[in-house]
Order: C-alpha cells, then structure tokens, then sequence
C-alpha cells in the first residue's frame, strides 16, 4: 500500500497556517452515517460490511468530492501502516485493528481526498470527516457537510424524522456531528488553572478528551474539546456554541501566559530551552516524555522564547 498517496501525507492540519495555530492544533469535523436497510455495525456481518463499502465505493466514483479519492483497505494493510493513518488521525484504533492483536474487519477501509475522509465500517456504516489547521470550525464543516450531501444523494442514510440520523451509539443521535478541536494549553497547567477550566466546559455542554479522542489520556498538555450532546440542536448551533467556548479558552491560555512572562519568566526559558535540549540530544525517549518536551518547545516558541521553524 502505497502511504505516498496520501495528500499532504495526511497532515495539512499540522502546518499551522489556521488562526490562532499557535495555541489550537487543528479543528476536527465528523459525521455519523448508516447505511439505510443494512444492520448496523454491531449486529452486520461480514457480507453486510461488504456491500456498505461497495456501495459506497460505488457512490465516491460517482460524485465530485470523492471522485478522485484513494482508498486505504485496512484488512490489506501491515499493522505499521494501520499505525501510521491513525497516528495522523485519519483513522480510529477501532477501525485500524490496533487493539492488542486484533486485526480490522471485512470491509474497514479509508477513502481520502484533499482534507475530507470517509472511514467505512467503523462504530458506524460511515465517518465522514476533515481536520483543519487552527480554529476553522466554518471551513471545515462546509467542506465534510459538501460530502455529506453528495454522498446522501447516492447512499439512502438511516434517518427518523423525529431523532434525525441513526447512529449505533445514541449519543452521536440527531445530526451525528462531532465537532472538535485539538488545543495546547501549558499556560493554563503550569499556573495551576486547568482543573477550573475543564470543570467549566462540562457545566456548558462539552467535554475534553486526550490527543487522540475518546479512551486517549491528555499528554504534552494537549486537550481535545468537543461538543457533548447531537441531539435537539442544528449542526450550526453546536458550531456556534464550540467556537464560542474555545475562543474563551484561548484568552484565558493567552493571559496564562502572559502571567508566565511577568511572573516567572526565568522558569520559563530555562523550561523551553531544556526541553529543547533534551530533545535534540536524547537518545532515548518514551511517548509522554516526548509530547512534554514537544510542548515545552512549543510553548517557548509560541512566547517567542526560541525559534520558530524556518
């Protein structure tokens, strides 16, 4: 399988041209969609997860948004390669048959084209999705929302005209969106304001979670935020009340910093240039280690404290 194919390698989201990238990564959209007369996940079996990726297929061929895709067939694919698309967030563990020695299912399969994908047969029938660099919930919404409806033109999806789109999990019910971003905040952690932070997003409908979305633990200082709820509001609503709230975390992380400067501005520097320095000569380094040190430096750089890159 050839990974070169990707575009960008997958990681446009991390070239930090988006606003405010200094501080928010990338923006996350995704879409939950079934296949309507098909069981869903759970209950299908191999024949069933067959035919949800040929019809699918078939209906990327045929449209503008996906027409020119590559497709990723995990259940063909070496465990490093799986490891590989999820670590660039185009795939879930589930999907890529990362847990433990499992392997993806029939049918598991990833089409990609520019920012948009569609991961097939995962929790869902489909997970149509985009990441964007900065907070760009609009753009990426339009983009993922402009294949949603192509494709809902060619593939019938389970919908109810009282709870809206059927997901296998009832809490992704309604519109199916997850909107998130994927924000560093060290200002917040070291001035020991976090935990006042988080406890506030939960009381407005949302909730946090670690780099890589649902069962990941928080490393480097990096939180995902994201809608909590799908049901009883417009996909515009929840966009508006996300960019709202990360807009607010935003100018508390940039006040924690400037507390930083003018507090403990000694600290700071000598954290982000030995953590540069752990980094450049380490020889050896475990996965939290590093995402600590990597946001160290990202701190510093984002204080202007060390060089950016280029």
């Amino acid at each position: 399988m050839d990974l070169s194919l990707l575009p960008d390698g997958g990681m446009r989201w991390l070239d930090a041209s988006g606003p405010k990238s200094t501080i928010v990564l990338s923006t996350r959209i995704r879409l939950a969609r079934n296949v309507r007369g098909i069981p869903f996940s759970q209950r299908a079996k191999d024949g069933d997860r067959t035919a949800v990726l040929e019809r699918v297929s078939e209906a990327a061929a045929s449209s503008d948004h996906l027409a020119s895709a590559v497709a990723f067939h995990l259940d063909q694919m070496e465990r490093p390669e799986r490891q590989l698309l999820h670590e660039r967030h185009l795939v879930s563990k589930e999907l890529a048959g990362l847990e433990r020695e499992s392997r993806p299912r029939p049918g598991a399969a990833l089409l990609v084209q520019d920012q948009v994908g569609v991961m097939v047969n995962e929790e869902d029938h489909l997970r149509l999705h985009g990441m964007w660099s900065g907070v760009d919930l609009e753009d990426a919404y339009a983009a993922v929302e402009a294949v949603d409806v192509e494709l809902g033109r060619l593939v019938p999806f389970a919908f109810h005209p009282e709870f809206g789109y059927l997901t296998s999990c009832p809490t992704n019910a309604g519109t199916g969106l997850r909107a998130s971003v994927l924000i560093h905040l060290p200002g917040l952690v070291l001035t020991k304001e976090i935990n006042k932070v988080l406890q506030g997003l939960t009381q407005v409908g949302l909730t946090f979670r670690g780099l890589y979305g649902e069962g990941s633990e928080v490393v480097g200082n990096f939180f995902q935020l994201s809608n909590q709820t799908t049901l009883g509001k417009t996909e515009d609503e929840l966009i508006d009340h996300l960019g709202k709230i990360v807009r607010q975390v935003v100018e508390y992380e940039e006040q924690a910093r400037d507390v930083l400067l003018r507090t403990a501005p000694d600290e700071v520097e000598d954290k982000t240039w030995r953590a540069y320095g752990l980094l450049k000569h380490a020889r050896q380094l475990s996965f939290e280690e590093t995402m600590n040190l990597l946001s160290g430096v990202r701190l510093g750089v984002g204080l202007n404290l060390l060089p950016g890159p280029g």
